[in-house]
């Protein structure tokens, strides 16, 4: 064994805000020797990143609260609690809270790598923080950059 278990109560976790969703990571690659990593994201309603593909990881969730709606190449989903949902590398896929109120989900991707993106990105917040700022046009920007160093390909709308 390389390394402890990794246990977080209801609440711990590095908890930032990324472009208005808030993220509390559960596993990072540092905990799961580069394995996977986990995360809860608390999904505003209006929240989401653009279409986008990822060339190195899958890319796995599951609703826990509310609804989001998939967008896989050309089909759409609402998936609800209880709801589980893969993107496999290459896969154009995004997602999207279009209902009244806030969804929770559980993150996760295989290899570990991602979330360090996250972290280069996102704003610090407190332990148990369960909102974040709207996103600033600042904040779009950085993600954009950053976003290809991590093999990811964001397609906005028009390009």
């Amino acid at each position: 064994m390389t390394h402890n278990p990794t246990i977080r109560h209801p609440g711990e976790g590095r908890t930032i805000g990324v472009v208005g969703d808030v993220y509390r990571f559960l596993a990072t690659g540092e905990d799961t020797n580069g394995k996977y990593a986990m995360w809860e994201a608390i999904v505003p309603p209006g929240g989401g990143p653009p279409p986008h593909i990822h060339s190195r990881e899958e890319e796995s969730f599951y609703i826990l609260e509310g609804e989001i709606t998939f967008q896989t190449n050309d089909q759409q989903l609402v998936a609800k609690a209880g709801m589980y949902a893969n993107m496999p590398v290459g896969c154009l896929h995004s997602f999207k809270n279009e209902s009244g109120k806030p969804a929770k989900m559980l993150i996760s991707v295989a290899p570990a790598g991602l979330e360090q993106m996250f972290f280069e990105v996102g704003q610090p917040l407190t332990d148990g923080a369960t909102t974040a700022l709207p996103p600033t046009k600042a904040e779009i920007e950085k993600l954009l950059e950053f976003a290809p160093r991590y093999g990811i390909e964001i397609r906005l709308p028009g390009h």
